[in-house]
């Protein structure tokens, strides 16, 4: 069974406080591209001119250290001659255009905006906060790392601080291919979630609930990554027990139940989730999947057409309407959703070159079946289902593509060492030896 692989942070942009505290609204601090409310959007409209003030004055005099070319700088003009320099805007107002430029996924300028903001004021919460976890979204793990942790030492009751961190050590876990100088990671992130924990019991009581969900739910995911299924689902309980109403965790109870193999308990946590929250895309699309994998394929296409079209520029979404529209046997419908997933980002969702080979597979395409599951092999080297059919295009012949039962026989057996009854890449070898 070809995993999810989509968990989700129940609290994945900038926290909402931060924004409370700059004024805005928690639309802008909640998943999805809301629009800006007038102050925030006067806001974002200010810096950006400021910042282009900044750009078009004079440059400043040439380092003799080269610059770094793994991130965007912030240009630092030199004031002009004999004129005095202009007085830079206080770290909060590069706080709340950070947190507008992560919430709509323009990371490349909310590290500028944060980056200006730990200049400014290193001693802001908020701007290293932004910082650490922009950076980690950049793949500047390292960096990341010292960020964050240079704000839990400076504010040890900062919850989502610890929250961030233990994130970022995931992140750099998940996003390397050689995980053995970072085998401590998972390990290391489970430490700092014990300590975020402590934070959250010695913190404000009206809040201790909800942020000890956020502890728990993130546990579960590290757990997840260690394989620990029932672990994980326990520990995705709790943080649902201290927050029932949280569509997102419902969400990554149901995907782990999923992992486990059990639909119907899946089905059961994706519905509630759905009911939780019913305007979020990735749990209908999900409960979409969930339905046709179970046999409602009228149900499932309902749900999953409803949910891309809420959603048009949302790939998850997008891309499991393609799914559905695969296995009820749709292939024009599959076809169109999937490559518009794909092009929406070609690097997130390995399910869907997954489906996309099959696809190309049934209509005896293998070329192209070879180039999609190829890809998905690239992103999901672990997924049993991903090498069993690249094998199985490699063993197949038609007009575009001749046999390779050398790349057939190397494919199946990756499946089977990954799932040793794992019966169909066991067939394959004996076919192929």
């Amino acid at each position: 069974m070809a995993p999810n692989l989509a968990p989700r942070s129940a609290w994945p942009k900038v926290v909402l406080d931060l924004c409370l505290a700059q004024g805005l609204g928690p639309q802008n601090s909640v998943r999805g591209r809301r629009v800006p409310s007038r102050r925030a959007a006067a806001l974002l409209v200010a810096l950006n001119l400021t910042l282009s003030a900044a750009q078009t004055a004079a440059p400043a005099a040439p380092s003799s250290t080269p610059p770094a070319t793994t991130a965007p700088s912030v240009p630092v003009p030199a004031p002009a001659a004999g004129l005095p320099a202009k007085p830079r805007p206080p770290a909060a107002n590069y706080v709340a255009l950070g947190v507008l430029y992560y919430d709509q996924g323009n990371f490349g300028d909310a590290y500028l905006a944060f980056r200006a903001a730990a200049e400014a004021d290193p001693s802001v919460s908020g701007a290293l906060l932004g910082l650490g976890r922009t950076q980690s979204r950049l793949r500047l793990y390292g960096p990341a790392l010292d960020t964050l942790k240079k704000l839990v030492a400076q504010d040890p009751r900062n919850v989502s601080g610890y929250l961030a961190l233990a994130q970022a050590y995931q992140a750099q876990y998940v996003g390397t291919s050689d995980r053995s100088p970072i085998l401590g990671n998972l390990d290391a992130a489970l430490k700092v979630l014990d300590a975020g924990e402590a934070a959250t019991r010695g913190g404000e009581s009206d809040k201790l609930d909800l942020n000890l969900s956020k502890v728990y739910n993130e546990r579960g995911y590290i757990y997840r990554l260690q394989q620990q299924s029932d672990k994980a689902i326990e520990t995705f309980k709790k943080a649902n027990t201290l927050n029932p109403d949280n569509g997102i965790i419902l969400y990554n109870i149901g995907d782990m139940y999923y992992a486990t193999g059990d639909i119907p308990q899946a089905l059961n946590y994706l519905q509630l989730a759905v009911i939780a929250d019913p305007s979020d895309p990735f749990n209908r699309a999900y409960y979409a999947k969930l339905l046709a994998l179970s046999g409602n394929i009228n149900a499932a296409k309902s749900e999953a057409a409803q949910a891309a079209r809420v959603a048009p520029q949302n790939p998850y979404a997008v891309g499991q309407y393609g799914v559905v529209s695969y296995l009820a046997k749709d292939a024009k419908t599959a076809r169109t959703q999937l490559l518009a997933s794909i092009k929406l980002d070609p690097l997130r969702y390995p399910e869907f070159y997954y489906y996309m080979g099959r696809l190309e597979l049934d209509q005896g395409n293998l070329k192209e079946a070879r180039n999609n599951l190829t890809k998905s092999v690239a992103l999901a080297s672990t997924t049993p289902e991903y090498l069993y059919y690249l094998g199985l295009s490699y063993e197949r012949s038609g007009q575009d593509a001749a046999p390779d039962k050398i790349k057939a026989l190397d494919s199946y057996s990756r499946a089977a060492r990954l799932a040793p009854n794992y019966q169909l890449a066991l067939d394959g070898v004996q076919r192929t030896r």
